[in-house]
């Protein structure tokens, strides 16, 4: 996955999605049908992955003992909803939907949005991973060994196994799902929070869209979800333009309304769960801090920037590099988009996990900040859900941050090691991921 660290992980994971929903919209499977590769070049893929997996300690398969445990623990997930409902909050009749880009596999995380007559109250709904793992099982442990999904194209490794990734902890449409619910009321004038509640839940989704289908709700009045959608669009575009006034590095000027909505909302959530831990229990918690460039390191970026053809920083900008990016971003050429986006990330800073938010996200610019919205696929998510269900942390809390960290890296380079290969070997990395791969007998 892409790395914060190179600039805003949020702003640049929304680029990759916009791409791959474009792509994956006019070369679908069913459209262009999957890659076809011969036997020879499918062994020849097989043995790359299995060179990376060795060479960045990527485990593959599962162990018997960690299938066995989910296949069990998983049994009869409605039985397990009906035993429990009276202990959760019901949210089943809320609107709830997801958005995800085309080829998503998981979905991990929903929305449902009110406005009232003094504030907005917004709902982040996320798979409540740890009803089915928690420290003492075998898919902690395993999960803690693998510290995230790996993402090849035509290919995942997942940190989870299967039945919990794409199954029952995947929010589908009309099925219910246990989720850890982000209630957040804000206020009107200044989105501010006026109240966080952090509560597991049973939700049923109403919907799965994808981003273009949510582009299509937004723009047809008489369309489901088309009401819902508006609204939260609203909010969103409220917040980000909010977030750039307060300083967040935006490297992605023009996305589209369905990846600012899904963008917007994470953000809002992830914020709001390390505020509560850090502010209102006083626990500590698994932080995703990005530390920012040295003021040489910045004003080597700018000039780099500025010195492209048709680029200009504007003059009042140049005190606050962050803002200085935003706004050349906003009036260069298309052509420098990406230069301007390059000479940033090569000063920025890698981003990583620790037990004390000391230094904040400066990217984002939040002087506090964390993961908890994808815990099917991050190990960050799932401790930090695990630390708000128990207002506890592990005892070798600092040993999972290094973890998570270090796991994180390896995968992006393995992930850059992978594409590169399916290049050299004259195959197209994105078309491969968008249609899947079919070997040919012949």
């Amino acid at each position: 996955m892409t790395d914060d660290a190179a600039a805003g992980e949020e702003s640049a994971v929304a680029d990759e999605a916009s791409a791959a929903e474009a792509q994956a919209e006019a070369g679908t499977a069913a459209g262009q049908g999957p890659v076809e590769i011969d036997e020879d070049l499918a062994r020849h893929l097989e043995n790359k992955r299995e060179e990376l997996f060795e060479k960045f300690d990527i485990r593959d398969a599962f162990p018997d003992a960690v299938v066995e445990e989910a296949a069990e623990l998983t049994d009869d997930v409605q039985a397990d909803i009906d035993a429990v409902i009276d202990d959760r909050e019901d949210l089943r009749d809320l609107t709830t939907w997801t958005t995800d880009p085309i080829d998503a596999q998981d979905f991990d995380d929903a929305i449902s949005v009110e406005e009232r007559e003094d504030e907005y109250v917004l709902w982040v709904h996320i798979a409540d991973v740890t009803n089915y793992v928690h420290p003492g099982s075998a898919m902690w442990d395993e999960a803690v060994k693998r510290a995230n999904t790996v993402y090849l194209p035509a290919y995942t490794i997942h940190m989870l196994p299967p039945i919990l990734a794409e199954s029952v902890c995947s929010l589908v449409p009309n099925e219910e799902r246990f989720a850890h619910t982000v209630e957040m009321h804000l206020d009107k004038e200044h989105l501010g929070y006026e109240s966080i509640d952090i509560y597991k839940s049973v939700i049923e989704s109403d919907e799965r869209l994808t981003y273009a289908q949510a582009e299509k709700r937004l723009d047809d009045p008489e369309a489901p979800l088309h009401e819902e959608n508006s609204l939260v669009f609203e909010l969103a575009n409220r917040m980000h333009e909010q977030r750039k006034e307060d300083g967040s590095l935006v490297l992605n000027p023009s996305r589209d309304r369905a990846h600012t909505i899904i963008e917007e909302c994470m953000l809002k959530a992830n914020k709001a769960v390390t505020h509560e831990l850090m502010w209102n229990r006083g626990v500590e918690a698994m932080y995703r801090v990005h530390p920012q460039p040295t003021p040489d390191e910045w004003s080597k970026a700018l000039q780099e920037i500025q010195e492209l053809d048709g680029v200009s920083i504007p003059g009042d900008k140049w005190d606050d590099p962050r803002k200085a990016v935003n706004a050349t971003l906003e009036e260069a050429p298309g052509r420098q988009l990406d230069k301007i986006q390059w000479a940033v990330m090569k000063v920025m800073p890698r981003a990583k996990y620790m037990n004390d938010p000391f230094g904040g996200h400066h990217a984002l610019n939040f002087e506090i900040y964390g993961h908890f919205t994808s815990p099917i696929r991050r190990l960050s998510d799932l401790i930090n859900h695990w630390i708000v269900y128990q207002n506890d942390v592990p005892e070798n809390l600092i040993e999972l941050c290094d973890r998570a960290s270090d796991k994180q890296k390896d995968a992006e380079q393995c992930e850059r090691e992978y594409k590169q290969f399916l290049q050299e070997v004259g195959l197209d990395p994105m078309a491969v991921n968008n249609r899947g791969i079919e070997v040919s007998e012949d």
